[in-house]
């Protein structure tokens, strides 16, 4: 057996790590995937997620996807947004979630407030 090089057990190391973090991924629920992205990639410190895909049952991207879970209400409260325009605070989220919207996740409603947004007054 001719010995394994240093980079190629690095190489190899790196492919289990992201095989493994793919399947657990496949294991959760879209919502789940949502929440453990955003909560990850934002620091959120409020974060509400509502699956409304059975309100869509009936639509064509759903239809053709086959996928079960498409259409999210996403609540997000995050010091991220601060000083961020509304375009650039939902561009954040939809950057955070570029693969769940690859791979069937069709459409999200974003409300993305900063904590100052949300304290009382």
């Amino acid at each position: 057996m001719l010995p394994v090089r240093s980079h190629s057990r690095r190489v190899l190391a790196s492919l289990r790590v992201r095989m493994a973090s793919r399947a657990s991924s496949a294991m959760l629920s879209r919502a789940g995937r949502i929440r453990s992205k955003l909560q990850s990639s934002l620091e959120a410190s409020v974060l509400d997620i509502e699956d409304v895909s059975h309100q869509h049952a009936g639509h064509a991207a759903v239809v053709e996807s086959g996928a079960a879970e498409t259409h999210f209400n996403v609540k997000i409260v995050s010091s991220k947004f601060e000083g961020k325009s509304l375009v650039s605070r939902h561009r954040l989220v939809y950057d955070a979630l570029a693969d769940e919207l690859r791979s069937g996740l069709h459409a999200l409603s974003i409300v993305a407030k900063t904590p100052q947004e949300v304290a009382p007054k």
